[in-house]
C-alpha cells in the first residue's frame, strides 16, 4: 500500500482508483471550485490508501479515499457537534443469535462514498486535492474548494452521514431502535425487517428474503451501494451458515497476527495463560521496544469479538500496556501459541429456538496485585448461543468477596436488563433472566433488604440489584464452583477446567479434523 500521492501515481491500480474517487466527488457534488474569499483559511486534504479483502485474503479492491485534515477545524467556526453512534458489537451477535434461531436471511450492503451523502451546515473552504484538475476555471486568484458536502476526514463528516441515513429509514416506516440507535426495525413477524448500521456497513435481517430485496430496492434508490450478498464477512468477522446455526470465528485475522509475529511456525499452547500466573507492574524488565507489546495488545482486544476464550487473558495483560516488562512480553507470547493452537476458533449461536436469557458472573477477591482491586467477569446467554462476556477490573477496592461478588453482580445485573429491552426490539419477549452464582452471601444481600456493618457503605447504585431482583426480572440461583462457566473470566484455569469451560460455553473450531 502506498503511503503518499507521489508513490501512488506511479502503478495503474492505484491511478484508477484516485480517478474513480475524484469521479465520485464530481457526481455527489462534493464541492464547488472558487477563489477563496477574504478572511477564509482553507484546511488541507491527502489521499490515504487501502487494499481491500476477500474474506480468503485475496485482493478485492484497490481504494483510495480523499479525506479532510479535520484536526486543523476549530469548535464553534467550522464544526459544531459531532458524535455519531456506531453499532456496539454485542448487538452483531445478538441478531445473529436470533437470525440462527429463527433461520432468518441475513444480507450485507456497502454504501459508496457513505460520507459524501450528509449535507454540510458550516462554511469550510479545502485546498485543491492533488490529481485534480482546475485548468476550465479561469482566474489569477488562488483556487479552493467551497465544501457542500461531508467529505471524509472532517469532524462532522460521521454525524452528517448517519442523520441523513436515518432520517430516510424512518421516512420509510422504519423504526429507530430507544436500547442502541444503529438498530432500526419495521414490520411483524413474517414482515419483520432489522436494519444495524456500522458506519457505512449495512446488515440486513428478516424472515423473507423478498423483505431484505424491498429494503436493498429502497436504499438503492437514495445511495450508491453494493450488494454484498449473504452475510459471510463483515468488519473481519467471518461468519459460516449451516443447519446447525451460525458460525463466527476471526481466522484470517489470527494467522494475520501470528504471521505479523513471526509465530507461524511456533509451538501451540493449550491455554492461553498459565495456570496462577502471578503478573504485577514491575515483572521483570522494561522492554526496549515497548509499542511492539502495544500494538499486540490492540489486535488482541479486537479478536475477543469472537473468542471469549482469550478475553481474561488480555484483560490482564491490556493492564500494562503503559509501561510493559518482559514477563508480561512472555504472557504474550504464551497466548500467541495458542492463538496458532486455536486459529479459527469462535463461538456457533445455535438454530434451535430457544430464548432464555441466562447468565453465570463471578469475582476474584483482591486479584490485582498492584491495587488489591477484584475482577469481575460474566457471560450471558441467548438460549445455548453466548451473546455477551466480560472480564474486567472493579474501579474500587473490596473489604470483603462478598462486596466483590455483589459488585460483580450488579455488573451483570445493568447488561441483562439493556438485553432484555433491547431484544425486544427483535420480538423476542423474555419474562425474566436466571443468574448463576456460586456465592451465597452475595446472593442473600441480593435478595433480601438487610442492613449490616459489612455492607453499610455499599453505593446506592449497586442496590439496582436488589431493585430488578424484587421486580422479578432478575431470579438469582446458586451453582456450585465446577459449575461456574464466568471461572474462565476472572482467573487463569488448569487446561482441563479450561477445555471443559469453553465446550459449555460454545466455544468450538470447526476448521479442526473431527
Amino acid at each position: 500500500e502506498p503511503q503518499t500521492y507521489n508513490q501512488a501515481i506511479k502503478h495503474k491500480h492505484w491511478q484508477q482508483a484516485i480517478q474513480d474517487e475524484l469521479t465520485a466527488m464530481e457526481v455527489n457534488n462534493t464541492w464547488t471550485v472558487q477563489p477563496l474569499p477574504l478572511g477564509k483559511k482553507p484546511i488541507s486534504c491527502e489521499w490515504l490508501f487501502k487494499l481491500k479483502l476477500n474474506s480468503d485474503g485475496s485482493v478485492a479492491k484497490h481504494k483510495a479515499r480523499l479525506v479532510a485534515r479535520g484536526f486543523t477545524q476549530q469548535y464553534g467556526l467550522d464544526f459544531q457537534e459531532t458524535f455519531s453512534p456506531v453499532a456496539k458489537i454485542t448487538i452483531l451477535r445478538v441478531l445473529l443469535a436470533v437470525a440462527a434461531s429463527n433461520h432468518w436471511h441475513l444480507a450485507q450492503l456497502d454504501v459508496n462514498n457513505a460520507f459524501l451523502n450528509g449535507t454540510l451546515a458550516e462554511e469550510i473552504y479545502m485546498q485543491i486535492p492533488p490529481g485534480y484538475s482546475t485548468s476550465n476555471t479561469k482566474t489569477t486568484t488562488p483556487l479552493v474548494c467551497k465544501l457542500n458536502r461531508s467529505i471524509y476526514g472532517l469532524k462532522q463528516a460521521s454525524r452528517s452521514w448517519f442523520n441523513k441515513f436515518s432520517n430516510t429509514l424512518i421516512s420509510h416506516g422504519f423504526t429507530q431502535s430507544k436500547y442502541d440507535y444503529t438498530l432500526f426495525t419495521k414490520g411483524s413477524k413474517a414482515t419483520f425487517i432489522a436494519v444495524l448500521v456500522y458506519v457505512d456497513d449495512i446488515v440486513l435481517a428478516s424472515p423473507s428474503s423478498n423483505m431484505n430485496n424491498g429494503a436493498k430496492t429502497m436504499l438503492q434508490r437514495q445511495f450508491k451501494l453494493k450488494d454484498l450478498g449473504d452475510l459471510k464477512f463483515f468488519l473481519g468477522l467471518e461468519l459460516l451458515k449451516s443447519r446447525e446455526g451460525i458460525y463466527l470465528c476471526q481466522r484470517h485475522y489470527t494467522l494475520a497476527i501470528l504471521e505479523d509475529s513471526g509465530m507461524l511456525a511456533c509451538k501451540p499452547s493449550a491455554v492461553p495463560m498459565e495456570a496462577n500466573l502471578k503478573l504485577h507492574t514491575e515483572s521483570g524488565t522494561k522492554l526496549p521496544n515497548p509499542g511492539i507489546y502495544r500494538r499486540l495488545i490492540g489486535r488482541f482486544l479486537y479478536l475477543t469479538i469472537s473468542q471469549p476464550d482469550i478475553c481474561y487473558a488480555v484483560h490482564k495483560l491490556s493492564q500494562f500496556v503503559s509501561n510493559p516488562h518482559s514477563d508480561h512480553m512472555n504472557a504474550v507470547n504464551v497466548l500467541l501459541r495458542y492463538l496458532k493452537n486455536t486459529a479459527g476458533q469462535g463461538i456457533l449461536f445455535k438454530a434451535n429456538f430457544d430464548t432464555r436469557l441466562h447468565a453465570y458472573v463471578d469475582a476474584n477477591w483482591g486479584s490485582c496485585i498492584d491495587s488489591r482491586r477484584s475482577s469481575t467477569g460474566f457471560c450471558i446467554f441467548l438460549g445455548n448461543s453466548l451473546i455477551s462476556w466480560k472480564a474486567k477490573r472493579q474501579k474500587t477496592v473490596s473489604h470483603s468477596s462478598a462486596e466483590a461478588e455483589y459488585r460483580s453482580l450488579a455488573s451483570v445485573a445493568s447488561e441483562l436488563v439493556w438485553l432484555k429491552n433491547l431484544l425486544t426490539d427483535f420480538q423476542v419477549n423474555t419474562t425474566h433472566a436466571a443468574v448463576y452464582y456460586d456465592n451465597k452471601a452475595a446472593i442473600h444481600i441480593a435478595s433480601n433488604p438487610t442492613f449490616h456493618e459489612r455492607t453499610k457503605h455499599l453505593e446506592i447504585d449497586l442496590h439496582f440489584v436488589r431493585e430488578q431482583v424484587s421486580r422479578g426480572m432478575l431470579k438469582l440461583f446458586h451453582v456450585r464452583k465446577f459449575h461456574q462457566l464466568a471461572d474462565v473470566f476472572t482467573k487463569a484455569l488448569p487446561r482441563n477446567v479450561f477445555l471443559s469451560i469453553l465446550s459449555k460455553m460454545g466455544v468450538d473450531n470447526i476448521f479442526l479434523p473431527s
